[in-house]
């Protein structure tokens, strides 16, 4: 087939990702289409992938929703193409050997359940019924998923690309993209097509589903994508007498293992605790249905571990032994969505070993994103714009994946983290945070103390779903904020220095709520999609008519920058992400004000100095932008230092501080502390497919001027949402909340807990949830949560609990505005 010269979508890759996503544009009924494979179609990763289809393991409601679609799609496709994609539903068995796995995945199977997937806790007698080739030693419960399966890979591809070609897409074998054509729009370069071996192509979109050489393709232009491909194992054993065809697939993470029949013997795939990469420095342009050497010495004990759960596989020989790569991104999530440096470039990538079952939810997502303009899911997560540069380093990238692919099958025990790429950023305080005792945990690369031991001390934490000894220091310091004054070293949120003669006109189109009003004034706000979804939840501090600075979460703040970049057209406006240049101390409690005054050189009385007031001020002889604002529920106010003298303000805060009963608070407080004020959290809390509305911040919202999603906005009014933002407290003191535990009214689950932590002041696990009165244009009000029963089942046991629409702390703000 030729190449056209003109299309509107041209689809880089021909594996399971690009193929799904062809299929799914063309029933969007997006015309030209082209995909284009550099090979042949499957080559790269996706012909030897295991080909499990399991939908058990996340509560991710985006990610169970894209697999459970995918399986699906894999049942119905062979009618509609003629081509059969090997689905086979002989179920799932999970094997679960300890009680932290136990307690985790009856967490995760709750969740599941609310969203549609069937399974059940089995037992260890059970399991061997199932799948009795098993040792059930060590053993302690299970599993079962009856829908879950197996699929060929290869045959799901070829499916696919079927279903796209019978709906007029052109897929083009045997032909490389070289690069990406672009020119400048506004603020941000276009694509304006592809250059190939054979010719350039005009498009509007290009998409980047090239796998493991998704990173190399996209840093030709800058955009980050930073997966990297690891080692990956199985063999296949020779025939087993007895072995049944249509036993389910068997998983033992504690073991490394997965189990599956193939061919008449058994298939053994491992996940090692420790991996290794390959090829960093680059993956070659002509490797396609390679093989790797295996490195025996390496993976020869894991390996061992797992043969051991069905030690049948010792005494069979091995009819084919296998190391193939894979790519895995530094958080093991998928790299999705419009690169933020790049428009009309579009990212399908970096899926961690489930591409397969990834392939078909995920292609429907990506396809309806760039059909519509808009994700009809949430991407908070799985968004490309969350990387950043320092993440492409091969170094980098090379240490964690080693780690990243081994968290596969590990326990996600609260309090695990991984420990390798860590420190990219420097807090301008960390050495006084550390002589303080802190407990040091990432946050987007940044070394943040999560709580603090005491000076001199060193903080120690054992991952548990249980309550611990450091639980005394995080309450003294959440108590310290609610009755004295706490300072948190914040400098890890994203600044953003917008300025220029168009800055505010901008501001003021992207934001809801009124931000170019007076000079000195900081202003919560959202900023919509035309739908009204919320695509950031920040402040903007108007500092003078062409000079603001917005702040925004660190997870959201590659998010935040792309809709801003995106929203700047051929305006006078110059960004600058400031973050790593100002240090941010937060001073917060009722005593912040007096603790602050002997240090500042300005009047900090209510009357001179009201709530949200921003000044630049000195304090302890250093010029910082000081805002009143709060993020705990308290009288407070934000520094924002010079990076190089922020040490001098912390210093000197916490000498004079003592007498007003100073702690030094971590994020672990500020999260109980938040959480008990109901306050949100985008990419938590909220996410892109809610609304100001359904997440309970009309009151951020500023009808009387002009903003994108303002008719979005309006029309909720008329007809609201049936589901709605709440806060929930579980009225026993004991059991503990960590999110996506369900919620039940009268016994009938009605939404999840998206965020939680422990309330000191409240007195129990408090959260905020999302609940739906499952009646379109029945909207949540307090009457409706009142006239329920409510209970939160937490790991299989339901506890009983309080919901409110209002603050269950200080609901009035009267501590804020004291």
């Amino acid at each position: 087939m030729a190449l056209p010269d003109r299309a509107r979508v041209v689809i880089v890759g021909g594996g399971v990702i690009g193929t799904s996503l062809a299929y799914h544009l063309a029933h969007e009924s997006v015309q030209d289409i082209v995909l284009v494979e550099r090979d042949r179609l499957t080559s790269g990763t996706t012909w030897h992938a295991a080909g499990l289809m399991t939908c058990f393991g996340t509560t991710s409601e985006t990610l169970t929703g894209i697999r459970l679609y995918s399986r699906e799609l894999f049942r119905r496709l062979e009618a509609e193409t003629g081509l059969s994609t090997g689905f086979r539903p002989v179920g799932l068995v999970e094997a679960v050997g300890d009680d932290d796995r136990l307690e985790e995945y009856r967490r995760v199977a709750a969740y599941q359940r609310r969203l549609g997937l069937d399974v059940e806790e089995i037992g260890v007698r059970e399991m061997a019924e199932l799948f009795p080739l098993a040792s059930m030693d060590g053993l302690v419960a299970g599993f079962h998923v009856p829908g879950d399966g197996r699929v060929n890979p290869v045959d799901l591809t070829m499916s696919l690309a079927r279903g796209a070609r019978m709906l007029g897409v052109r897929i083009i074998e045997g032909i490389s993209v070289g690069d990406v054509v672009t020119r400048r729009d506004g603020a941000l370069p276009r694509v304006t097509g592809v250059r190939t071996t054979a010719g350039d192509v005009e498009c509007e979109v290009v998409v980047n589903c090239t796998g493991m050489w998704a990173r190399q393709l996209g840093e030709r232009h800058g955009v980050v994508i930073p997966n990297q491909a690891a080692e990956h194992y199985y063999l296949i054993t020779d025939r087993l007498d007895g072995i049944d065809p249509d036993g389910p697939v068997f998983e033992d993470p504690g073991r490394y293992g997965y189990y599956r029949e193939e061919g008449g013997g058994l298939l053994v795939g491992l996940f090692e605790p420790e991996a290794a990469a390959w090829r960093p420095e680059g993956i070659p342009d002509n490797f396609s249905f390679g093989t790797l050497p295996p490195d025996w010495e390496r993976v020869g004990p894991a390996l061992e571990t797992a043969m051991s759960r069905v030690p049948v596989t010792f005494d069979v020989g091995v009819r084919t032994f296998f190391c193939g790569p894979e790519s895995f991104t530094p958080d093991r999530l998928p790299a999705v969505g419009e690169a933020p440096e790049l428009r009309g470039y579009f990212v399908a990538a970096g899926l961690n070993s489930v591409g397969v079952l990834s392939s078909g939810g995920l292609g429907r997502v990506l396809a309806h994103w760039i059909a519509t303009g808009r994700p009809d899911v949430d991407i908070s997560a799985i968004d490309v714009a969350r990387f950043q540069p320092h993440q492409l380093r091969p170094d980098y990238r090379r240490d964690r994946v080693t780690e990243v692919l081994g968290t596969t099958y590990a326990a996600h025990t609260p309090g695990a983290e991984l420990r390798s790429g860590r420190g990219m950023f420097v807090s301008p305080v960390l050495d006084e945070m550390v002589a303080a005792g802190a407990w040091l945990r990432d946050v987007s690369g940044w070394e943040s103390a999560d709580w603090y031991a005491g000076d001199g001390e060193v903080a120690e934490l054992m991952p548990s779903w249980g309550r611990q000894p450091w639980f005394a220091h995080w309450e003294a310091e959440h108590r310290a904020v609610r009755e004295a004054v706490g300072l948190t070293d914040m400098s890890f949120m994203g600044g953003l220095a917008v300025t220029g003669p168009d800055a505010g006109a901008v501001l003021s189109r992207l934001s809801a709520g009124s931000v170019d009003g007076e000079e000195g004034r900081i202003t919560y706000t959202q900023w919509l999609g035309p739908d009204g979804g919320i695509e950031a939840d920040l402040t903007v501090t108007k500092r003078s008519n062409e000079d603001f600075l917005v702040v925004v979460s660190d997870t959201a703040r590659g998010h935040a920058l792309a809709w801003l970049r995106r929203g700047l057209g051929d305006a006078d406006v110059r960004v600058e992400d400031v973050t790593q240049r100002l240090g941010q101390l937060n001073v917060q409690g009722p005593r912040s004000r007096d603790l602050l005054a002997l240090l500042a050189d300005a009047d900090l009385s209510d009357e001179a100095f009201p709530f949200r007031a921003a000044r630049t001020i000195t304090v302890a002889g250093v010029e910082v932008l000081c805002v009143r604002i709060t993020y705990v529920g308290e009288l407070g106010y934000e520094l924002h230092v010079p990076g190089e003298r922020a040490a001098e303000v912390w210093r000197a805060l916490r000498a004079r501080g003592t007498a007003y009963g100073l702690r030094p608070v971590g994020l672990r407080a500020l999260g109980s502390l938040r959480l008990e004020k109901a306050y949100r959290d985008w990419g938590h809390d909220i996410d892109n497919t809610d609304t100001v509305g359904s997440a309970g911040l009309g009151f951020a919202v500023d009808l009387g001027h002009e903003f994108i999603g303002r008719d979005a906005v309006v029309a909720e009014q008329v007809s609201p949402r049936s589901d709605r933002l709440v806060q929930v407290l579980l009225t026993d003191p004991e059991p503990l909340m960590f999110g996506a535990e369900v919620m039940l009214r009268d016994g009938v689950a009605v939404g999840d807990v998206r965020s939680a932590s422990y309330g000191w002041t409240l007195g129990g696990a408090v959260g905020l949830a999302s609940v739906d009165t499952g009646l379109p244009g029945e909207p949540v009000t307090q009457e409706w949560l009142d006239a329920g029963t409510w209970e939160v089942d937490v790991a299989g046991v339901r506890v009983p609990a309080t919901v409110s629409l209002r603050p269950l702390h200080d609901p009035t703000s009267s501590r804020v505005r004291g």
